[in-house]
């Protein structure tokens, strides 16, 4: 399929997208991606070096005409989410995507596809490789680690760079210009607890939570779609504290920054209260379907009776991780009070696991505010705390991006916008992350803006990318690099 993909125009983006696709990059693991593309910069002949993190960096001399104008960088990230459908048997790490085209659409076969960021990745490929196309002097900068930490922006060293314009290719709507984003932090608790054996007058059940649409934990937190964690803990909770359910383990999310689509418990209840017990469990499940039918029409709640389990969690830490992941902030917690329709703050109760004696709890907090996102951490740590013996973790705290609308190249590409479309660009900030506020720590004298075509569904197996706004993008960057100013 990826011969169909390469007939699609612009030709250059969507043949080195295909080519891309073909390499496993799963984040933390893109060794294979970074040989990738160190060889695909020394094939042209261009300079091209790997960074002490696996960062890549290609730099290619402007055209005729052009080598007096400043010099721009142009960033990407090489990693993408892994995300697929229970029911889709995939390996991440040996396949490469099974992409199709569906009218205006690029999709993968029950996985993400990957057009975060490999579009963004593509075009700037597809600049490095062009002998048409003109442009000033390119710094390619391909990070690594964007998804689960941005580490790669967080490593690079100062003074690898010269360019004083950076052009971020990873925005999802095209009638969009970024200039700022939102900071984030990871928090996790962990802990342990004693097993009991269940009782011998018990029946086990399955209870599973599924086909939520998900999302990207960022760019989707405002849109109100349901998480799979607090669908389960809500479940479980109510279950627990009217039939005194013993919990053997819980398997709900997997990345942080995805908004969680499924989970699955096994739970024990006395064999006399199991009739009232799936009656309550089927009134619950048909108010939450019908509380998210709007934004998670394909959910499925349901139960199976199943095996005895060998253990369950001791019943004082089972009430008490129920209370504080009923209690852990999810969604929305502000609203920027500057910028209208812009998420302030929030948190996605990303991953939850208590199996065999253990639990681990993981979230996502982001912020515009420094000093909101560390409130809401310890909100957060607070609500896990209450459990006996919970140690509570921050790690990959990285830094917003603060709007500058007055900067050269935002009056250009909005100009631009508006002349060769007609309509003016949305100039906005957005709650996502992005790599631009970290970036500027070590180049805090850099313009920076992000664009991109439209990518919709990104960190869920429903991910696609728009054919149509794929060629207008296109035509913006290419014609974007012909307007860069002199020196």
């Amino acid at each position: 399929m990826s011969d169909t993909i390469k007939l699609l125009q612009p030709n250059a983006l969507w043949a080195h997208f295909a080519d891309l696709n073909a390499v496993p990059r799963p984040s933390k693991k893109e060794e294979r991606v970074i040989a990738f593309m160190k060889a695909f910069g020394e094939g042209l002949g261009l300079a091209t070096m790997v960074d002490k993190v696996g960062n890549v960096l290609i730099k290619k001399p402007a055209t005729v005409g052009m080598q007096d104008c400043q010099t721009v960088v142009l960033q990407s990230h090489i990693d993408m989410v892994h995300q697929k459908n229970a029911d889709t048997i995939f390996d991440f790490e040996k396949q490469g995507i099974d992409m199709y085209v569906d009218g205006d659409w690029v999709k993968a076969r029950g996985t993400t596809l990957g057009a975060d960021n490999g579009i963004g990745v593509a075009a700037i490929m597809a600049i490095l490789s062009s002998t048409d196309i003109p442009h000033p002097p390119i710094e390619a900068l391909f990070t690594i680690d964007e998804e689960t930490g941005m580490t790669g922006a967080l490593n690079l060293e100062g003074g690898l760079l010269d360019g004083k314009i950076l052009l971020n290719l990873d925005t999802e709507e095209d009638t969009e210009l970024t200039i700022g984003c939102a900071g984030g932090i990871d928090v996790t608790a962990t802990g342990s607890y004693e097993q009991s054996i269940p009782d011998s007058n018990v029946l086990a059940f399955t209870l599973s939570v599924k086909g939520l649409s998900g999302g990207h934990s960022g760019a989707d937190i405002h849109l109100g779609k349901g998480n799979a964690n607090k669908i389960m803990n809500r479940i479980l909770y109510t279950l627990n504290k009217e039939f005194g359910i013993g919990i053997s383990s819980i398997d709900g999310g997997s990345l942080r920054n995805a908004i969680p689509r499924e989970s699955v418990a096994t739970i024990v209840v006395a064999s006399e209260l199991t009739t009232k017990m799936q009656s309550v469990f089927t009134e619950i499940a048909t108010n939450i379907q019908a509380e998210y039918s709007l934004t998670d029409a394909q959910l499925v709640i349901a139960i199976s009776e199943t095996n005895l389990p060998e253990t369950v969690i001791n019943k004082d830490v089972q009430s008490k991780l129920l209370a504080a992941l009923y209690t852990c902030p999810n969604g929305i917690y502000r609203m920027s009070p500057a910028i209208q329709g812009l998420v302030q703050s929030s948190n996605n109760l990303a991953r939850v696991l208590v199996k065999d004696g253990t639990y681990s709890i993981q979230c996502l907090t982001r912020s515009s505010v420094d000093s909101e996102k560390t409130d809401l951490a310890q909100a957060i740590s607070a609500a896990f705390g209450l459990i006996d013996g919970a140690n509570l973790t921050y790690a990959g705290a990285y830094p917003g991006w603060e709007p500058r609308p007055d900067a050269p190249i935002i009056k250009l590409m909005s100009g631009l916008y508006q002349e060769l479309f007609g309509e003016s660009a949305h100039v906005n900030a957005i709650h996502a992350g992005l790599e631009c506020g970290i970036l500027g720590t070590n180049y805090p004298g850099m313009q920076m803006i992000s664009f991109g075509p439209n990518i919709y569904g990104a960190h869920s197996p429903d991910e696609r990318a728009q054919i149509s706004s794929v060629q207008k993008f296109w035509t913006y960057f290419t014609e974007t690099l012909k307007r860069i100013p002199k020196n």
